[in-house]
């Protein structure tokens, strides 16, 4: 019944195509010298984004905008936030040259590890890009051929902050500006979800009782690389593991796959099942108790403790000599997580990797499985 079907939830924007887009607004008025109150952006993602130009300053030499982000129906602290760009002349001969800088509300990286090097406005790669495309786009159609500064600034930024990571990052004094499709993806727990439970119904509906979960396609180059298999067939469970396993039990599957990349697994060798930074970020914690347990030395674990990443880590793990042993001890207590969850009703095996050191560890009968499931 029509009365009965779900709302499709509306996706949105993301805070790089927001920068972008009022980055495009603010080159086009101070080139042309007209105002401006719409612009259009290609995200990366293919998506045209049509954004409202708002707050619109200009001068002879700078002009600053606003996009308020839309976050669409995704729970997103930034959604309704202002994003300015100001676009401002360089005295300089460079061809077409984009600065791009980050203003008040964007945060300063100052640990190692992430997109950005220590020093940086924390403005990522992808949304880098997307200014400096739509900026020289306008310099290409006005035939300029100078250098700009564009300069990103959320002035209600470092307030919002407050309720990220990026404290714990080691992002100071504001938010990052992020995205790489350019566009934000609805993430209604219930809709994920029912969307988990439907695809895995479907596998099992036509007949199969092997399945392959996981949290996403972070590492599938590597997967398909190393054993030749293609992680974007297996059924994507987000963060939620605990919820996955206890669908595929009551839809009768007999055996599971799980392959994910250690930061999210990490989580699950301390018995967290629902791997979202909201539920709890013990990443380093549990890698380091690990490495401890394996025989590290308290100044590396120290050091271990306060890495950004999963990635950087390992690599002090594996400089110490201990990585294999490190991975033993969080494998063990992963498979003990999945077990108990599990509880004899189905097989679960389980592969970890890590973009810079490969395949981290492999249960027991987890190739037996991935060889089905490569069959199937």
């Amino acid at each position: 019944m029509a009365g009965s079907e779900k709302k499709e939830l509306r996706f949105g924007f993301t805070t790089g195509s927001c920068a972008a887009a009022a980055a495009a607004g603010a080159a086009y008025m101070l080139l042309s010298g007209r105002k401006k109150e719409k612009v259009s952006i290609e995200t990366p993602k293919g998506i045209r984004y049509d954004a409202e130009l708002v707050d619109i300053e200009r001068e002879e030499r700078r002009v600053r905008c606003a996009v308020v982000k839309d976050a669409g129906d995704d729970p997103d602290i930034t959604n309704g936030t202002k994003i300015f760009a100001e676009v401002a002349l360089l005295d300089s001969t460079a061809d077409a040259g984009i600065e791009i800088a980050g203003g008040i509300g964007v945060g300063t990286v100052t640990k190692p590890g992430l997109d950005q090097p220590v020093g940086n406005a924390a403005i990522n790669h992808v949304p880098r890009e997307m200014i400096t495309k739509e900026v020289k786009a306008m310099c290409g159609l006005f035939d300029y051929r100078g250098s700009l500064l564009c300069t990103i600034s959320v002035p209600d930024g470092e307030r919002l902050a407050g309720k990220t990571f990026n404290p714990r990052l080691g992002i100071v004094g504001g938010i990052s500006i992020l995205g790489t499709s350019g566009v934000v993806e609805p993430m209604s727990s219930q809709a994920i979800l029912d969307t988990i439970r439907a695809e895995l119904s479907v596998q099992r509906a036509s007949g199969k009782e092997i399945v392959a979960v996981s949290p996403g396609n972070y590492g599938q180059d590597y997967m398909k690389s190393a054993y030749g298999y293609d992680i974007d067939k297996s059924v994507k469970c987000s963060n939620y593991i605990g919820e996955c396993l206890n669908y595929a039990m009551d839809l009768g599957f007999r055996k599971l796959l799980l392959t994910g990349h250690i930061g999210k697994l990490i989580k699950v060798s301390g018995g967290i099942l629902d791997t979202h930074s909201r539920m709890g970020d013990c990443r380093m914690e549990l890698l380091t108790a690990a490495a401890l347990i394996a025989g590290i030395d308290a100044d590396t674990a120290r050091q271990v403790l306060s890495s950004v990443t999963t990635e950087d880590g390992l690599k002090l793990i594996k400089e110490a000599g201990l990585l294999e042993g490190s991975m033993n001890v969080v494998m063990e207590k992963v498979m003990d997580t999945l077990n108990r969850r599990a509880d004899g009703r189905m097989q679960v095996e389980c592969i970890m990797y890590s973009n810079d050191f490969g395949c981290l560890g492999m249960s027991g009968g987890a190739m037996e499985l991935l060889t089905a499931l490569k069959d199937l």
